[in-house]
């Protein structure tokens, strides 16, 4: 998909949002997608994508259609969007799909395939314990496995600074990252925010 064919699909998502059509906790994307179009020209269709709960530009990237992620979105199951076609699957647990990522890649190390497993990530995934164990392993192992940090540099709300005292850490390089400015606040939107609180 093109930048503007994301951003469109996610706007009509909001206004269906605003409209009251999506009575669910929903996390939308935006602001990033230069950044996820140019990592996605490296991703190939046997690869693995394992997301998080702002998954929609990911799902769509990796070759989801657009009807049925809408669909999805309208039901409620925004925010764990799996199809086992696309070797895609997202979780809205913090840091979840890490170590699934992990056991994927072991497995595709074991069989000697070419597949490669791609595992996106907030930066406040860093803060967990379950994500610097899965690096490790990846690192120690050598296995065909990046993680992409994707750096809003928020924590739901809360910067790094008031979360770690502005300390980071020196990631191997399995692990990637890309910093960019969100669009929308971490659930709802501006709109929403403005008129309902």
């Amino acid at each position: 998909m093109t930048k503007e064919e994301l951003i469109a699909f996610e706007d009509d998502i909001v206004e269906r949002f605003h409209n009251g059509e999506i009575p669910f906790p929903i996390h939308f994307s935006g602001g990033n997608e230069d950044n996820l179009i140019e990592i996605f020209k490296n991703i190939k269709k046997e690869d693995w994508v394992f997301s998080t709960w702002r998954s929609h530009y990911h799902y769509l990237l990796k070759g989801g259609s657009p009807e049925v992620l809408k669909n999805k979105i309208l039901h409620g199951d925004s925010m764990h969007i799996m199809d086992k076609n696309l070797n895609f699957m997202a979780s809205s647990i913090v840091a979840g799909c890490c170590p699934i990522a992990v056991g994927v890649a072991k497995s595709l190390q074991i069989q000697k395939t070419t597949g490669h497993v791609w595992a996106f990530i907030g930066d406040g995934c860093e803060d967990e314990g379950i994500f610097y164990e899965s690096v490790r392993y990846v690192a120690a192992w050598g296995l065909p496995c990046t993680f992409i940090i994707e750096d809003n540099g928020l924590s739901v709300d809360t910067t790094l600074q008031e979360r770690m005292n502005g300390f980071t850490i020196g990631w191997p390089d399995c692990v990637k990252r890309y910093h960019y400015i969100r669009k929308w606040p971490h659930c709802q939107t501006g709109r929403f925010i403005k008129e309902y609180m």
